[in-house]
């Protein structure tokens, strides 16, 4: 896309009623795509289509439908490639750190990425509905709607995540109720077979502890006291290298050894795919600190299961961080 819309652009009331939709859009998007760049590249696109189109918009759907029609379309090309995003545990067996040569970085649309949640959630909805669009942007949740088709996977997120009408889905796919339902059928089963563990609850009190006794142990760089924190099976990944190790004695490893760079890191808190996340500021030679990594921690159980760390100072930018940190 080569256009951008200007505010100006638009009268106030399309810009009003695009605008209103632009969060949904935006998460529609990044469930399809995997990406939440390449979902505001699908949304601004969306609009753009939309406000070219919008004296040929004769009413006969509400605009949230017809809107989402074009970004549905929008998200089918920019899906061409048979290139599908996904985790690091899901591209090869985990690796003893004893044998990680982690080369160079590899291509970054090969990875599912993180996500700001207020970037794809209204967090000011009531709290029920909060908790349950934030299962549907785990990391697992997101990685595992890429093996499906992309009919289904418009299907499933459509109807169970945005939770429209079969009728009102089966009109934006242009298709029948039955074959929507059909679609959703398959596109459940398929998940069900790569269904991840639940993950606790943001808000319980034993979560909230766990997560400062974790920050304070890393930020002193206390790896036994980490480890200590996290299950017996937990995985550490580090995108954009496909590597990934399983199991808290490995990580401590690691962490101890090549992963030692990321000593004396300040720990910044961030909402990121509906857990909690942090990012990560290194030392450096100026005596100040910068961008190193998104961490994204999964808690469950009351221990820590997954240590996720995306590695990129671009990244920085979209959850609205500094580029710096003072000594």
């Amino acid at each position: 896309m080569t256009t951008a819309i200007r505010p100006d652009d638009l009268d106030p009331f399309l810009r009003d009623g695009f605008e209103r939709h632009r969060r949904e859009l935006t998460g529609y998007c990044y469930r399809m795509l995997g990406s939440p760049s390449e979902a505001d590249d699908a949304v601004q696109d969306t609009l753009l289509k939309a406000w070219q189109a919008f004296d040929r918009f004769e009413g006969r759907s509400s605009l949230r439908s017809w809107l989402h029609r074009i970004a549905h379309n929008v998200c089918m090309d920019m899906h061409r490639s048979p290139q599908r995003r996904a985790r690091p545990m899901e591209m090869g067996p985990a690796t003893k750190v004893d044998d990680v040569v982690l080369g160079d970085w590899q291509e970054e649309t090969l990875f599912v990425q993180p996500v700001r949640d207020d970037q794809v959630l209204d967090l000011g909805a009531d709290p029920a509905d909060v908790a349950a669009a934030r299962e549907s942007i785990r990391l697992a949740f997101v990685a595992a709607l890429q093996h499906l088709p992309v009919k289904q996977r418009s299907t499933l997120i459509l109807c169970d995540v945005l939770r429209w009408p079969a009728a009102e889905v089966a009109e934006l796919l242009e298709t029948s109720v039955a074959s929507v339902n059909s679609a959703l059928q398959r596109a459940r089963a398929t998940l069900e077979q790569r269904r991840d563990e639940p993950l606790d609850a943001r808000l319980d009190p034993q979560h909230e502890d766990l997560l400062a006794r974790y920050v304070e142990a890393f930020e002193r760089y206390d790896i036994p006291a980490v480890v200590a924190l996290m299950r017996e099976d937990a995985v550490l990944s580090m995108p954009p290298w496909d590597t990934w190790l399983e199991g808290r004695d490995e990580v401590g490893a690691w962490m101890l050894g090549q992963g030692i760079g990321c000593k004396d890191s300040l720990l910044v808190p961030i909402d990121v795919n509906g857990t909690a996340g942090y990012a990560a500021y290194k030392p450096g030679d100026d005596g100040g600190r910068h961008p190193w990594a998104v961490q994204v921690i999964e808690v469950a159980g009351g221990r820590i299961v997954g240590h996720h760390n995306f590695i990129g100072p671009e990244l920085f930018a979209r959850f609205g961080l500094p580029d710096h940190l003072p000594g």
